[in-house]
C-alpha cells in the first residue's frame, strides 16, 4: 500500500514539474513605454493569391475605410518589407552587398493589439521597438504636404535609410543602390497589401527634416518614402 502512495506522489510531482519548466511562448503585446519591445505574430509564407494575381491587382490607393487593422496584418507587411528569410540574414528585398541600409518606422493609429504610437521595426527578432506613444498621423500628414491618405491610413510605414552603410563600400554610386532598394521594398509592401485585401500608396512628397524630427530618427537616417495602409 505504501508503494502505491509513493508512486502516486511521484506522478503528481512529475506533472507539477512539467507544468513549471515548460517553455514560455512569446506572445504579442501592446507595449507601454518608449524602448519597449513588441513581439510580432509569426509571418506566414503562403497565401491565397498568386504573385501574378497580386501584380495584376496592384494599384496606388489613397482612400481607406475607417476600420482597424490587425497586428497580424502589420506583422505581415513588415516581413514583406524587410523580413529575414535566410539563416545568413538575407531579407525579402535585395540589397547591394547585403548591407541593408533601410530602416522601417511604423506610425500606428488604428491597429487592434497595438497602441497608437511610433515604432521601429527590428528584422532580427521580427519585433517592434517603441519610440514614442500617441497618434501622430495628423502631424505626419501635415509634414507630407497635407496629403490626407497619410492621416487616413490605419497604419503608416515610413522607410528611411542610413546611406553610409552602402556608400562606405560603393562610394557615391551607393546612393543609387539605396534608392533602388527602397523601390524593391515598397513594391513588396504593395503586393503584400493586395494579398491581404488592403490598399496602400507610395508618398514621396514631404518635408524631410520634419518627418525625421517627428519620428525621432537617428542623425544618420534620412526619410525616403511614406506608405499609408488601410482597408479598402
Amino acid at each position: 500500500m505504501k508503494s502505491i502512495h509513493i508512486a502516486i506522489a511521484l506522478v503528481c510531482m512529475a506533472i507539477v514539474l512539467a507544468v513549471i519548466i515548460q517553455p514560455v511562448r512569446k506572445e504579442p503585446h501592446v507595449g507601454n513605454e518608449a524602448g519597449d519591445t513588441i513581439i510580432l505574430p509569426e509571418p506566414r509564407d503562403s497565401g491565397e493569391i498568386s504573385v501574378e494575381e497580386a501584380l495584376l491587382e496592384r494599384r496606388s490607393i489613397r482612400n481607406y475605410k475607417n476600420e482597424a487593422m490587425t497586428l497580424t496584418e502589420v506583422s505581415q507587411l513588415l516581413w514583406a518589407a524587410q523580413g529575414i528569410t535566410h539563416p545568413g540574414g538575407y531579407r525579402t528585398a535585395p540589397s547591394a552587398g547585403a548591407l541593408y541600409p533601410l530602416e522601417v518606422y511604423v506610425v500606428a493609429g488604428n491597429v487592434d493589439g497595438l497602441r497608437p504610437g511610433i515604432y521601429k521595426y527590428r528584422p532580427q527578432g521580427h519585433e517592434l521597438e517603441k519610440v514614442a506613444g500617441g497618434d501622430v498621423r495628423a502631424d505626419l500628414c501635415a509634414a507630407a504636404i497635407d496629403q490626407e491618405c497619410v492621416e487616413d491610413g490605419a497604419v503608416v510605414l515610413v522607410f528611411a535609410a542610413v546611406y553610409e552603410r552602402t556608400t562606405r563600400k560603393y562610394g557615391e554610386r551607393g546612393v543609387r543602390y539605396v534608392h533602388m532598394e527602397v523601390g524593391h521594398a515598397a513594391q513588396n509592401v504593395h503586393l503584400q497589401a493586395v494579398s491581404l485585401g488592403l490598399g496602400t500608396v507610395v508618398v514621396g512628397a514631404f518635408d524631410d527634416e520634419e518627418v525625421g524630427r517627428l519620428l525621432q530618427m537617428q542623425d544618420d537616417e534620412r526619410a525616403l518614402c511614406i506608405m499609408p495602409v488601410g482597408r479598402v
